[in-house]
């Protein structure tokens, strides 16, 4: 299969490198370059590409807005790529749950290999599903009908998991198991998405921190430039080598809430690219933990699931929407499910 791509970007020198990085993998075909959006939105018309690369920051549009247009009239995988600043993580963020499929950094002095997933991840947008259309988002179950049996909750997620997130920590309610999460995401970002998930959650959602006791009722995000691990009832942060290929690892995280708490937990795994996070989910299931999976139908990108469910990792694979209210059915005391 080959690749078709439209390079959209107001700067010809970036235009032509990230056509020069493309054009290095042969399964990949740079249909068209444009500056600007109203020039873009001719090209998609005319080559009708299976990718597209999107500044944020352009003239007569911003990359937002136009973003913003294509997934409503004519749906199609875009990687926003852009200059991923503290400032900017807001925009970013809004891009990706607007139905950007991930965000890549513009190379820099401090981050010169920024493009070196580039093409993998064109590809990987190029077999993408459609984001699938949510159901309207439940309320927080009330936090009288849940309590809590003591279980630890640890959810991995990579690409298209900023919309999974949201989807299931808005349906936590306020006294929620506690539950670690590794993303993989820029450093950058984690702040705000912490803070942007803590708005939509009744649970309390915050960057994690080094140190921090895990407590019900908390929700604690790995930053985007460590490993995430439990030890005694503590979050652990360490900047040791990626595991693969990511820091945070999810397999890392996964592996050392086997070792805290073992068959006390619950496992998750959602949408991404890859197979990081298989491993120590297979590890936790043969421990005795449940592990619940990501559907393919709901995903964004069926890889992290997948390479979980095809060793047998997967206790329960479920839909995206399904899959809070199975956290919360299997550690809630109160539930008619509850097996302790």
């Amino acid at each position: 299969m080959t690749v078709r791509v439209l390079v959209v970007d107001d700067s010809a020198t970036m235009r032509g490198v990230i056509s020069a990085t493309l054009r290095a993998d042969p399964e990949i075909v740079v249909v068209g370059q444009a500056a600007d959006p109203y020039e873009a939105r001719q090209l998609i018309k005319q080559l009708s590409p299976d990718v597209i690369t999107l500044d944020i920051e352009m003239p007569n549009m911003d990359g937002l807005a136009f973003l913003d247009k294509i997934m409503r009239l004519r749906p199609t995988p875009v990687i926003m790529v852009s200059t991923l600043t503290q400032a900017g993580a807001e925009v970013n963020l809004r891009a990706l749950e607007i139905g950007a499929f991930d965000c890549v950094a513009k190379p820099s002095s401090y981050n010169r290999d920024s493009f070196e997933q580039l093409a993998e991840k064109v590809k990987a947008a190029a077999k993408s599903r459609r984001r699938p259309v949510l159901a309207q988002r439940a309320a927080a179950q009330p936090v009288g009908s849940y309590a809590p049996d003591g279980r630890l909750v640890a959810i991995g997620s990579s690409t298209g998991g900023v919309e999974a997130l949201i989807t299931i920590l808005s349906k936590f309610p306020a006294n929620c198991p506690p539950t670690v999460i590794s993303q993989h995401m820029p450093p950058t970002f984690t702040a705000s998405f912490a803070a942007r998930l803590n708005k939509l959650s009744a649970a309390e959602v915050s960057e994690a921190v080094d140190g921090a006791k895990l407590q019900t009722g908390h929700v604690y995000l790995a930053p985007g430039n460590a490993h995430l691990e439990v030890s005694g009832g503590y979050v652990r942060l360490s900047d040791g080598p990626k595991v693969n290929g990511h820091r945070p690892s999810v397999d890392v995280m996964f592996h050392s809430v086997l070792r805290s708490v073992g068959a006390r937990s619950v496992g998750v795994i959602l949408t991404g690219l890859g197979r990081d996070g298989a491993e120590g989910l297979l590890a936790l299931r043969e421990a005795g933990a449940e592990t619940i999976g990501q559907d393919e139908a709901s995903c964004v990108v069926y890889g992290m699931p997948r390479a979980a469910y095809e060793i047998g990792a997967v206790m329960r694979q479920l839909p995206l929407e399904r899959i809070a209210e199975r956290i919360l059915l299997s550690t809630n005391v109160r539930s008619p499910e509850y097996a302790g």
